[in-house]
């Protein structure tokens, strides 16, 4: 599967990603990819409202990971920007949530992540056209 958007708002982002919410079950793992201000916790606050969750959703930059209760498992939004290195990624225990079968992880800056992104998972690209203006590109690997 490659898909690609092209957005013209904020809000337009949001509704992109609580549509693709709906592809999602539990142990799915989306990296998100792109530069300050693409869209990355935009399209994530859209997910988390497709979701089920009605909880303000803000970037957990400083704090790294954020969890949230939902039907039948747990979401966590994961934030890699601030991070240094792999110690940095387990001491949050993040191999433990990747490979927790109720979940479901957002991840941005996923590159930061390097071999140990799962190898099943759900790649989206955000790039900056204009304003408000975004491509974004879902690829899942399978």
């Amino acid at each position: 599967m490659n898909e690609e958007f092209i957005t013209n708002s904020s809000k337009e982002t949001k509704k992109l990603g609580e549509h693709f919410a709906q592809k999602l079950k539990m142990g799915d793992f989306v990296a998100f990819y792109g530069n300050l201000g693409s869209g990355k916790t935009t399209f994530i606050q859209g997910l988390a409202k497709g979701l089920g969750i009605v909880k303000r959703i803000i970037s957990p930059t400083f704090i790294i990971a954020r969890h949230y209760g939902i039907d039948k498992g747990s979401f966590y939004h994961v934030d890699l920007y601030r991070t240094e290195s792999k110690h940095d990624l387990l001491g949050i225990g993040l191999d433990q949530i990747v490979e927790d079968k109720n979940t479901i992880v957002a991840l941005e800056w996923a590159e930061k992540m390097g071999e140990m992104l799962p190898k099943h998972r759900f790649d989206i690209s955000f790039e900056y056209l204009e304003d408000n203006k975004r491509k974004i590109i879902i690829k899942r690997h399978e």
